[in-house]
């Protein structure tokens, strides 16, 4: 028994090798925790010995070393959750004891009940235990007190003491080690991450048609636009429901499309050549289905599926099937070049004519199967957080970046095992943002996140008054924001050029609308903006068209937009029984500005008008149409804006330095923002390790995107996915 007690203390020494930087954060939590994880782990390598020396029977080591295994990992996950319990406990007697009463005395009078000024109701949080519970909540108090917007202006404000004491708290909060976790049914009440096999996107769909087929669905197919959900994104999957309007615009845009792939001359080559037999059509069939139903389905195809197509292909070579109503009712004339020259070869059956139909069913069949319209990740039974498979990281990948299916590259690589390691990740990461289909980072993430998605139906300029906006213009304003988020990806641009940029992109016919010197043919092309108030997206005329009303402008859409859509500030609806701008009573005021300001005197109005106003009084010099302009009326434009932390500024040159100055918001808004896309759903406390990590390669990289964008990537959630546990059987 010497061999076996002496292996058992190497073995416990070889697992449990002491660790400096654990003794020196916590030598008290390293010597209880690792004597019991070392005995329980040491004692289940005994017992493995012990089956390999002595033949103890498999089903008892089995319970054996899996007992001791099973402790050996609850043993320390056990005191540390212990630990951080502790300090969570800690803190929140801290609270009690120096916060509470602060927030008794200057914020409950305003922010409790139903009528909670902004709906941020802080009357649930009178104790230690009430303040660890809702932990997100105090990123929020702590944002709006060190913003000088909390207490408003006319209330008892904190003095620098006091804020002192709750910076000091707010910096002082434990935190969790939730980097290699995500959400599931144990660690959150409602856990929102659960994402059940989504349908592709509308965007996505006709991307993938786009790139499968080499032809775009016809404009005169509407498949039904999609809904928002998680941090604002129609990749939600539980928004994208599928209706039966959408199954029949699926099987009209699928045989259309396919169609007229089939008349083109690349998939005409698929069959040029091949002997008219039933045997080596069939073939051919086969070759040109098994490889397109692996890109159309992004995983490799089994044989019991290619059969089932063959027979799709079958039915129609041999019935003479029509796959739709115009195949069925085209004219001698139109078939002469296929089918006449090839009835006399015929022998078997199959002509040119019939090989075509045969694939347009058959593919028509692949791109109406769930396993193409469906992002299909498989699911465990026993349910739990596993390892996306390299074919399902490849779709997650091409969906993030490209808003469309894998390329035959990326499918190679998933096949060759090269999307198994960080390098491999980045490689084709780097080479996607690349290629021309990263262009839907601007176009479907971009204007996703700006709300600019319906841009060129909702923005609806008055005629009367504005004659000279027509759908070509708001084709251009909208480009220019495409373009500049897309290039902000490809070339690795810093973040803070979608704040103030000396480079604007345009063509002709919008420069000579912004009053920039560029010929009118000029096609779209970066131009420096020298002394004109452009470059960024605070100054882009989609956005000024946005946030402004039909026939005027509105400086309190532009701030809203401004803090909600840039700096990542909720800004709650207005209090029931507040009349509108437009219906209270101004006959003393002459200007927008005066209105607005009789407006801010209702104090249900000034905590959020305080904070909205100023920002958007500093876009007035832009007229409803996004035109530069130094009057309103017959009246000079004050462009003045005064935050409520005092601070102040002039136009929109001084506005963005002061929105840059707030660059950390900004910076985690848009992290956030893209991670949510990413993901597909709603993001949780666990995602928050993502979004630090990205944000520090941000600051390690002068705020360029792309190291930020390699950080989600190799991120933990995007290579992981939780399943719930299939339910068993009644």
């Amino acid at each position: 028994m010497c061999a076996p007690v002496r292996l058992f203390a190497s073995v416990a020494r070889w697992l449990i090798p002491p660790s400096e930087t654990v003794l020196r954060a916590s030598p008290r939590r390293f010597m209880v925790s690792g004597l019991f994880s070392s005995w329980a782990c040491s004692a289940s390598a005994f017992v493995s010995w012990l089956v390999g020396r002595f033949g103890v029977p498999s089903g008892a080591s089995v319970g054996l070393s899996g007992f001791f295994l099973t402790f050996c990992c609850a043993a320390g996950g056990g005191w540390a959750a212990a630990q951080d319990a502790e300090a969570l406990q800690q803190w929140g007697q801290r609270y009690e004891q120096q916060i509470l009463p602060l927030i008794k005395s200057h914020c409950l009078d305003c922010h409790s009940g139903e009528d909670a000024s902004g709906e941020f109701d802080l009357s649930g949080l009178l104790d230690g235990q009430s303040a660890v519970a809702r932990l997100t909540v105090w990123d929020q108090v702590g944002k709006r007190i060190r913003l000088n917007e909390m207490p408003p202006a006319g209330s008892p404000g904190f003095s620098d003491p006091q804020k002192g004491q709750i910076y000091a708290w707010l910096d002082s909060r434990p935190e969790d080690d939730d980097c290699r976790k995500l959400a599931t049914d144990e660690t959150q009440a409602w856990y929102q991450g659960v994402v059940m096999s989504r349908r592709l996107t509308r965007t996505e769909y006709l991307n993938a048609i786009r790139d499968l087929l080499g032809v775009s669905v016809d404009a005169r197919f509407e498949i039904p636009s999609d809904g928002a959900g998680g941090v604002g994104f129609d990749t939600h999957g539980s928004t994208l429901f599928t209706s039966p309007i959408h199954v029949e615009q699926y099987l009209a845009v699928a045989a259309d499309a396919v169609e007229r792939a089939l008349a083109t001359p690349e998939w005409q080559s698929h069959w040029q050549g091949v002997a008219l037999e039933t045997p080596a059509a069939r073939a051919a069939a086969q070759v040109t289905l098994e490889r397109f139903a692996r890109r159309a389905w992004r995983r490799p195809v089994l044989d019991v599926e290619v059969q089932r197509l063959l027979q799709l292909y079958d039915f129609a070579v041999f019935s003479g099937v029509a796959t739709d109503a115009a195949d069925a009712t085209r004219s001698d004339e139109t078939r002469s070049d296929e089918t006449r020259s090839d009835e006399k070869s015929a022998a078997n059956g199959v002509t040119a004519e019939s090989h075509r139909r045969g694939l347009q069913q058959a593919m028509t069949g692949i791109l109406v199967s769930s396993n193409f319209l469906f992002v299909v990740e498989a699911e465990s039974p026993q349910g739990g957080v596993q390892p996306l498979s390299p074919y399902e990281l490849a779709t997650r990948l091409a969906l993030f970046l490209w808003s469309s299916v894998p390329d035959e590259a990326l499918l190679e690589a998933a096949a060759a095992g090269r999307l198994s390691t960080d390098e491999d990740i980045l490689a084709q990461t780097q080479r996607m943002l690349q290629d021309p289909r990263s262009r839907a980072l601007g176009e479907n993430f971009g204007l996703q996140w700006l709300g600019l998605a319906n841009f060129l139906t909702t923005a609806r300029p008055d005629a009367e008054q504005f004659p000279e906006y027509d759908p070509a213009l708001a084709v251009d304003l909208r480009e220019e924001v495409v373009r500049t988020i897309s290039q902000l990806f490809r070339e690795d641009r810093s973040l803070e050029t979608l704040i103030d940029s000396p480079m604007i992109e345009v063509n002709g016919r919008l420069a000579a609308y912004y009053g920039l010197s560029l010929s009118a043919e000029a096609d779209w092309q970066p131009v420096t903006v020298g002394d004109a108030p452009r470059g960024g997206l605070l100054t882009a005329g989609a956005v000024l068209v946005h946030t402004s009303y039909p026939r005027r402008t509105s400086p309190v859409l532009r701030g809203r937009w401004l803090l909600e859509e840039i700096l990542g500030s909720k800004v709650p609806p207005p209090p029931p029984g507040v009349p509108a701008l437009d219906d209270t009573v101004t006959g003393q005021a002459a200007t927008l500005r005066e209105r607005l300001e009789l407006h801010r005197q209702n104090p249900e109005c000034a905590a959020c008008h305080d904070r909205m106003d100023p920002l958007g009084f500093g876009l007035e010099n832009f007229d409803a149409l996004g035109r530069w302009r130094e009057t309103d009326q017959g009246s000079s434009i004050d462009a003045r804006g005064t935050l409520p932390s005092g601070q102040s500024f002039v136009g929109p040159q001084e506005l963005k330095r002061v929105v840059l100055q707030r660059s950390e918001e900004f910076q985690r808004h848009f992290v956030r923002k893209l991670l949510g896309f990413a993901l597909g759903r709603g993001l949780t406390k666990f995602d928050d390790c993502v979004i630090d990590d990205a944000m520090k390669a941000l600051q390690a990289h002068q705020g360029r995107v792309v190291p930020m964008v390699e950080t989600l990537v190799l991120s933990y959630p995007f290579r992981h996915r939780y399943f719930k546990a299939a339910q068993a059987a009644p």
